[in-house]
């Protein structure tokens, strides 16, 4: 147990699935897992452990912002000696030819915050994802029928194009701030960094990497896209808890193989 987490070490399974909402990782308790129980609920977020076709899997929500998921993903990399984490999130899009519902699946995640330079001294401001849970998440996608797209394959695409099983990988900016409140959202997106092409913005990938490294574990991010800065496109608070079932479902097919 820790100050943020009351479950027993033998409640936590070694591959841990992590939504920011608390909401959501009720939704996923209730509608894709069997047996399943609250393992900690401190501060209201809500954890559970059950079944997912026969395999145990814990789902363990982190809250919002870099100094939230880090709390979270340290004590569960330190003290629950987690392997491997699978981070399911939403994030705004920043490219034209992503669509509501696109799922993202993250390669580098960039930062002009100081999480590094504050957790153990080193000015870093880039992380990646893990390269072997990446392998096995697109692996997974393209068993479960989903179309796999690079940035340049997603650049290209017709921008009509609202095909609903896509992954694409891609870089994103891992933000301090919700970027809807940007005083200049356009002078925000410029001060990116040009080489990463950055095609979304979330806001804890960053701190899930860097500590990944860190304890030599495995960590991945998989996003949809709820909003899109070109298209003014949306969707409701209800709709990001319950519309994200191909993100979800990509997310524990490939936890129960590790």
């Amino acid at each position: 147990m820790t100050p943020h987490n009351s479950a027993n070490k033998d409640e936590i399974t070694k591959t841990v699935l992590m939504p920011g909402d608390p909401q959501r990782a009720e939704y996923i308790a209730k509608n894709f897992l069997d047996d399943y129980k609250l393992i900690s609920s401190i501060r209201n977020m809500t954890a559970y452990t059950g079944y997912y076709k026969g395999k145990k899997i814990t789902v363990f929500p982190h809250g919002m912002g870099m100094p939230s998921v880090g709390i979270y993903v340290y004590e569960l990399f330190k003290f629950y000696d987690v392997e491997n984490i699978i981070r399911i999130g939403t994030c705004g899009a920043y490219n034209e030819n992503l669509n509501i519902f696109d799922t993202i699946l993250v390669d580098k995640s960039y930062t002009i915050g100081n999480f590094a330079k504050s957790f153990n001294g080193i000015d870093e401001h880039i992380a990646e994802a893990s390269k072997e849970l990446n392998n096995k998440i697109e692996n997974e996608a393209k068993s479960l029928g989903f179309n796999l797209l690079d940035y340049n394959a997603l650049i290209n695409q017709a921008e009509n194009d609202s095909q609903d099983k896509k992954l694409i990988l891609g870089n994103v900016i891992c933000s301090e701030i919700f970027d809807y409140y940007a005083e200049d959202m356009d002078k925000f997106i410029r001060s990116f960094p040009k080489d990463l092409n950055i095609i979304a913005s979330e806001m804890e990938s960053f701190a899930l990497f860097y500590l990944a490294k860190y304890f030599k574990r495995n960590a991945s991010t998989l996003l949809t896209v709820v909003d899109n800065h070109y298209k003014k496109q949306e969707i409701t608070a209800e709709e990001r808890v319950k519309s994200l079932n191909n993100m979800i479902t990509i997310a524990l097919e490939t936890a129960i193989k590790l």
